[in-house]
């Protein structure tokens, strides 16, 4: 097992080190103190949709059990939280009245983490929709775009005083693609002229709720939180090559290039341009707004070959074989080179500011057994890619922080309960939570850096 101290000491002395977790995946109390439904509430309730007809109305019930939970992340020496805001707690129908007690929630858990000593970092969006707003047409219409901007105004007018830094969406590529073109996600479209309109709103989203953070709440460091995808070819033939780099443009450039270059990819716009919905003048500039900070979640790489099939669409790619034969339980390839030739990439890619890794981590499903959780598989995969961050710190990336997914074994979206991820354990049938061996290793780690409380940016 690799020494956390020893690891500990590649990294400078002001690394945040933090964990992650998200709103509907944790909190539970579903209809409590005037929570409407998300359109995951909608579509974890649909047959087929979630394994096991599973769904976030109890969750980790952190609603409830809040308070034990910062004192676990504090117990564990970690200095920083990332955790997401339920839209549909603080604006339930997403437009119209604002719910008071929602934010109130938030209020404690914010103030509860300042007593703590732990860092704030909130995201806006974490994929729960307010259903009401999917009358409207949710994410492919234009109007659920400014609906955000209101929220964000509110949740920071509200909040902003003790955030430490706020990102305003997660993977927004699962927003776009995952929910509106593969179907996996809420609300379960399979749909390309679809996901091109959420393609667009999404990103006008982000640019309206940096105008509205920088208006309420100019001190927090704002951002964005990218699954960005290290693109590989299956092969070095130009057929290949080429299938990747049209892959990064669809999956990658479609997110980077409006939002740090003020433009889409013009052989994404050649191939989809006139299914996309109308850019209205102004429109880039408010996307390409200037962000403070950027989040990385990173997992897996993704291979690709080409698809021969005349007239398949954009990006027209299949799935490559791995490389690697080690997976974590969900499948997912185990490939930590991909993390350091990604940032290497984006880096040349792009004016990029610095960066957090915002969600790295592994799901594997061991269970409790005399007491303990034995994930050496995780601890591991732990150590791999975090030797990757510190070599990126090495080689003079702007490396500012790291946060493991996740703080607890929670929903795992279409997975249901069935995938953990967690540094902690959940029986979720008498919510007891267990440490395990890996959040003990990266609890050790993150208790050398005691002033990773710097200033993010």
């Amino acid at each position: 097992m690799i020494d956390p101290k020893l690891l500990a000491s590649r990294f400078p002395g002001d690394f945040t080190f933090g964990v992650a977790t998200a709103s509907y995946q944790i909190e539970g109390a579903s209809k409590t103190d005037g929570r409407k439904p998300s359109i995951w509430d909608a579509f974890s309730n649909m047959p087929g949709r979630v394994y096991g007809r599973h769904n976030g109305d109890v969750a980790c019930d952190h609603y409830n059990r809040w308070e034990d939970d910062l004192d676990l992340i504090k117990d564990m020496g970690v200095s920083a939280y990332r955790f997401s805001i339920a839209w549909p707690r603080i604006i339930p129908d997403g437009t119209g009245p604002i719910n008071e007690k929602g934010l109130d929630f938030y209020d404690r858990l914010i103030d509860g983490l300042k007593a703590r000593g732990i860092k704030a970092f909130a995201t806006l969006y974490h994929w729960d929709l307010p259903l009401t707003l999917m009358g409207d047409g949710g994410w492919t219409a234009r109007s659920t775009a400014y609906a955000f901007q209101r929220y964000a105004k509110v949740v920071m007018a509200r909040l902003g005083d003790r955030l430490d830094a706020v990102a305003t969406f997660n993977e927004p590529w699962c927003s776009v693609w995952l929910s509106h073109l593969y179907g996996v996600h809420a609300p379960g479209e399979r749909n390309m002229d679809a996901a091109l309109h959420a393609l667009h709103y999404t990103n006008l989203a982000h640019g309206l709720g940096i105008d509205a953070i920088r208006q309420v709440a100019p001190q927090v460091p704002a951002g964005l939180v990218l699954n960005a995808h290290e693109v590989i070819p299956g092969s070095d033939s130009q057929a290949d090559r080429a299938a990747a780099e049209r892959a990064f443009q669809f999956h990658n450039g479609v997110f980077f290039d409006p939002v740090f270059k003020g433009e889409y990819p013009a052989d994404f716009l050649s191939a989809l341009g006139t299914r996309m919905p109308k850019i209205e003048a102004g429109d880039l500039e408010v996307i390409s707004q200037k962000t403070d900070w950027w989040g990385l979640n990173y997992y897996t790489p993704m291979r690709v070959a080409d698809d021969p099939t005349p007239g398949a669409e954009f990006p027209a790619t299949v799935a490559a074989p791995p490389v690697s034969t080690v997976k974590t339980d969900i499948g997912w390839e185990v490939y930590s080179p991909a993390l350091k030739s990604l940032v290497e990439g984006l880096y040349r890619r792009y004016e990029l500011p610095v960066c957090y890794i915002t969600e790295n981590g592994a799901c594997y499903n061991m269970e409790v057994e005399n007491g303990a959780v034995d994930d050496q598989p995780r601890l591991d995969y732990y150590a791999e890619h975090l030797n990757i961050v510190a070599d990126l710190i090495k080689d003079g990336y702007p490396m500012r922080g790291y946060f493991a997914w996740s703080l607890m074994d929670n929903f795992e979206w279409a997975e249901g309960y069935r995938m953990r991820f967690g540094l902690v354990h959940v029986d979720y049938d008498t919510q007891v939570r267990t440490v395990k061996k890996s959040g003990k290793w990266y609890g050790e780690l993150a208790a050398q850096f005691p002033k990773g409380n710097h200033k993010v940016g």
